[in-house]
């Protein structure tokens, strides 16, 4: 049944907007130029993020930075071996995942750590990538307070949801 949803939606509005006379070609065109005007303003942020993701992961940085954060992260009860997990979470979402699947083949799905990591992967956003999106058509782009209360607030969703990984 589920398959036939989508289709049947689109039916349903399509026969819906001949009823009221709209002419539904034209304003699919009209959606369309909208549709690529926006991906013309966002294009060259989602450039720059994907550039400075695989910078990031072939530079070897963050692992890196992950067997730097791990002391640290430890002492609020992260394992150590999500810390660069924690480090690619607001940047790349395909990137979360492969490494994801690395500490899930490593340590065992039912792993302490494997949990964790399913948690984080699956409760987080990728902040830069969500900013670049968003706020490339605002006129005031004040990134100064949004982002880093957006880390604080993902660190934090880390650390309980290893919290209750634990007690889980």
């Amino acid at each position: 049944m589920s398959v036939y949803l989508i289709p049947g939606i689109i039916l349903i509005m399509t026969v819906f907007a001949v009823y009221k006379r709209v002419k539904v070609y034209d304003c699919f065109l009209d959606g369309t130029k909208e549709a690529l005007s926006l991906v013309k303003t966002i294009f060259p942020y989602i450039a720059t993020i994907y550039i400075v993701i695989v910078l990031f992961k072939a530079s070897g940085l963050s692992s890196h930075l992950g067997n730097i954060l791990a002391v640290p992260l430890g002492y609020l009860g992260i394992p150590k071996e999500i810390a660069e997990l924690i480090l690619l979470v607001p940047i790349s979402g395909n990137g979360t995942i492969a490494l994801l699947e690395d500490i899930i083949a490593t340590y065992g799905v039912d792993s302490y750590v494997a949990k964790c990591a399913s948690v984080v992967a699956g409760g987080s956003e990728t902040i830069f990538y969500i900013s670049a999106v968003y706020l490339s058509n605002c006129v005031a782009k004040r990134l100064n307070r949004a982002i880093p209360i957006s880390l604080f607030c993902t660190l934090i969703s880390v650390v309980i949801a290893c919290a209750l990984c634990r007690i889980m």
